[in-house]
């Protein structure tokens, strides 16, 4: 796939406003979701109790929840797992005591022969690794912001922020409203894809610096909009292709990867989607906006200057004996 820039009619300035009120649009319904709904945090964030049950044999969800009916406890969540579903994941949130696990325990030891393995996660391993999530997207986007500054300049750095919260929000809002389970894997897989995102994006600033450089000289919104407009373009065909090559292998983690991969796979595909679509409507119309002001900014203070220039030679001239 390829696109020539000096015969393509393709125009993303021109539709810059409507790429902003679709992302805000989505963004505002998504924070009203994840302040009403919520997200659907598993036990790594909250305390909780993780059984794996294995058997010899292949077994279905309703037999291995029928067996802990029999014994009394009814997990909150119950997946399973193995390449020929031989084991059984239950989840319970909220710790269970040692007497509870280990009648559990021996229960499933004697229908299926093997003795569960249990985890348990305290409410304060589950603060700790929320805290540290957190900590670690922000050190992740304090350093991203601080290395494009310093390559670039400031106002690549601002954009290429705007760009990477847009990601990240992008993906809580899909798992807010599939209420999929969000857990350690999820993490990882946002800050993988803030990775992606930011190498999509500098790709993207490097050909408009680049492009910039070729200018004589930038005057206003005209010239950036068409100095912008030419290196997306010139960068369109990259971004695709290189998208869907990581899409096709996330896409076969996401179908044949199994239950335990699902949260992982499904956040890469979504935060892929959203890096490229980011990365070529969002940072690069933001740079566009914040540029025209800079340049604006700029040439008022430079009227100012010349005005007070004069005012002063003209107070000089009739001052003079």
């Amino acid at each position: 796939m390829n696109f020539k820039h000096w015969n393509t009619k393709i125009d993303f300035v021109k539709h810059r406003k409507k790429f902003f009120i679709a992302s805000t649009s989505f963004i505002l319904v998504g924070i009203i979701l994840l302040m009403t709904v919520g997200l659907n945090l598993g036990i790594d964030f909250r305390s909780g109790t993780t059984i794996d049950i294995l058997a010899d044999e292949p077994v279905t969800e309703e037999e291995v929840m029928s067996e802990f009916e029999a014994v009394g406890y009814i997990p909150d969540d119950l997946t399973l797992a193995g390449d020929a579903n031989e084991i059984g994941r239950a989840q319970f949130i909220g710790d269970l005591d040692q007497a509870e696990t280990l009648e559990i325990q021996d229960h499933f030891a004697e229908v299926y022969g093997n003795v569960p393995t249990v985890s348990t996660v305290t409410p304060i391993v589950g603060e700790e690794l929320a805290r540290n999530a957190v900590i670690s997207v922000l050190i992740a986007s304090f350093g991203i912001i601080l290395y494009v500054t310093f390559r670039f300049e400031l106002l690549y750095g601002i954009s290429a922020i705007v760009a990477l919260f847009h990601d990240a929000l992008l993906i809580l809002i899909v798992f807010s409203i599939l209420q999929m389970e969000v857990n350690i894997p999820f993490i990882a897989a946002v800050l993988t894809i803030v990775g992606y995102s930011i190498n999509d994006t500098i790709v993207t600033f490097d050909r408009i610096r680049e492009n910039m450089s070729y200018e004589k000289k930038i005057k206003g919104f005209e010239d950036v909009a068409r100095v912008v407009n030419k290196s997306l373009i010139q960068t369109l065909a990259r971004s695709i292709n290189t998208v869907l090559t990581v899409v096709f292998a996330a896409g076969a983690l996401l179908i044949f990867g199994g239950e335990g991969l699902r949260t992982f796979s499904l956040a890469l595909v979504v935060g892929l989607v959203a890096g490229t679509y980011s990365s070529l409507f969002i940072a690069a119309q933001v740079f566009l906006e914040l540029k025209t002001r800079q340049i604006k900014k700029l040439e008022e203070k430079r009227i100012k200057e010349l005005q007070e220039q004069e005012e002063q030679a003209q107070k000089a001239e009739t001052t003079s004996p």
